[in-house]
């Protein structure tokens, strides 16, 4: 398709020919109304100019009769201006005035108040002119015209009617011109559009959409189209990654299970060996489970709606039922748990996925704090669960004072299958974290570490309900 092809298709095109026709209306509509009302004003104002001359001539009639009105006709006839006047006799024969020829008969109807006629002011004119009339009957049988030329009227209705079609030329030309302007620009930005979309569509993620800085309506698609991108390419980069760790960490415990059944196959036979082969199997089988139990978990959190089974819950009462559950294990673990939950703190989401979130926060403290062989002075494991309403957030904070986490280390643990080397004797999955991470996304909040020196802080934020 040709370029000027293109261009009648865009919707700047379709735009442009719907408001110059809409102006092209409005503007005829304002030209024939400030022309009648012109035309009304004119009318009324040459209604009362011939009821003052039909006055004064009256009153020069009274006064001195034929003669003097004729006299004043005379004089005033061969002033220069629009005014007409025409005296004859009781058989229309010229008396006096500044008419010299009616075309058609006089009028003599003096019951209509004005008449329109043409009339040759001159004898040699060639072109007779319009003129508004009325008609006056002396006595004696004589006749006075009394009327104004209409020839301003319809210079103004000229002048009117030329102003308009240039107006409406100009318009069209300046439409055009922005049609072309702005369809062109239009063109250019969607052509772009198009170009980085097939590109992305033969696989090269990193490309964006342009954004000009212009914040009109393309550039806020454009942004929201890259985030879209970004996001699509985290995913394709998160999926790449668990299939890279799937591939790594799932190698190990179904080559353990391997060998296992090996070696039982290998051994002398006996129903004691094969009992603790078929054990550790069945050992290794949960764990596996437990694997991809978690990982559908985290997809479907990460493929949820924020929106989508939304209730209004307490975490504070979420907080409290998680401390219930897990004070007895820190107990028997000599660990000090301390809990400093405030009365009432609202957040709109899952109770059932928060909660989960929160547990394994706690649980991860004890585990890898219970891990780690401490010192006689840094004294027993401590783990401080607290829940408190700070700027239009929740924050659901685990504090220990445990091994932690190095602080380049805090962006890589929360990935997939992630475990720090420290704690690869424990047992898990690395998939922990993940989960809390994806239900803080999921319900508009956010995960954050930092050092607790010594120890880690986890602060699981979700928004306040409204």
């Amino acid at each position: 398709m040709t370029t000027l092809g293109k261009l009648v298709r865009t919707t700047a095109f379709k735009l442009s020919v719907v408001y110059l026709a809409a102006f092209a209306i409005f503007s005829v509509l304002l030209v024939v109304y400030i022309g009648h009302t012109t035309q009304q004003m004119m009318r009324e104002q040459l209604n009362e100019t011939i009821e003052a001359e039909v006055k004064g001539l009256g009153e020069q009639f009274a006064q001195g009769g034929i003669r003097r009105l004729i006299d004043v006709v005379e004089r005033r006839g061969r002033q220069p201006g629009a005014s007409l006047y025409l005296v004859t006799d009781y058989s229309g024969d010229f008396i006096a005035g500044n008419i010299a020829k009616l075309k058609g008969a006089m009028p003599r109807d003096p019951e209509v108040p004005i008449q329109i006629v043409h009339y040759l002011r001159n004898a040699t004119d060639a072109q007779p002119q319009e003129a508004a009339v009325r008609v006056f009957v002396l006595p004696n049988g004589f006749h006075i015209l009394i009327g104004r030329d209409m020839s301003e009227g319809r210079r103004f209705r000229e002048v009117i009617g030329s102003a308009l079609r240039i107006t409406i030329a100009v318009v069209g030309v300046l439409a055009v011109l922005s049609w072309l302007f702005v369809g062109r620009r239009v063109l250019r930005r969607i052509d772009a559009v198009s170009d980085t979309g097939r590109r992305i569509m033969e696989g090269d993620l990193s490309r964006r959409l342009h954004v000009t800085g212009s914040g009109d309506e393309i550039d806020r698609l454009a942004e929201n189209v890259n985030a879209m991108l970004e996001r699509i390419e985290l995913l394709m980069q998160g999926l790449k990654d668990v299939s890279d760790n799937i591939a790594h960490d799932l190698k190990t415990p179904l080559t353990r299970l391997r060998n296992r059944v090996e070696a039982a196959l290998r051994q002398e036979p006996s129903v004691e060996g094969y009992r603790e082969a078929l054990d550790a199997t069945i050992e290794e089988s949960d764990q596996l489970i437990r694997i991809f139990n978690a990982l559908l978990k985290i997809a479907r959190v990460e493929a949820g709606s924020p929106d989508e089974g939304r209730e209004r819950v307490d975490a504070c009462e979420i907080a409290r039922e998680v401390a219930e559950l897990y004070e007895p294990v820190a107990e028997d673990e000599g660990v000090m748990f301390t809990a400093d939950i405030c009365e009432a703190a609202p957040v709109e989401g899952s109770r059932e996925l928060i909660a989960q979130a929160l547990a394994n926060l706690v649980d991860n403290a004890l585990k890898y704090g219970t891990l780690a062989a401490r010192d006689d002075d840094a004294g027993p494991l401590h783990i401080t669960l607290s829940v408190a309403c700070a700027g239009g957030e929740v924050v659901m904070t685990i504090a220990d004072n445990g091994p932690g986490i190095p602080q380049e280390d805090h962006e890589r643990v929360l990935r997939r299958f992630v475990r720090l080397e420290e704690s690869r004797t424990a047992p898990g999955s690395g998939l922990g974290l993940s989960l809390v991470q994806a239900v803080a996304h999921l319900h508009r909040g956010k995960l954050e570490l930092a050092d607790n020196d010594p120890g880690l802080i986890a602060r699981l934020r979700l928004p306040t309900a409204g």
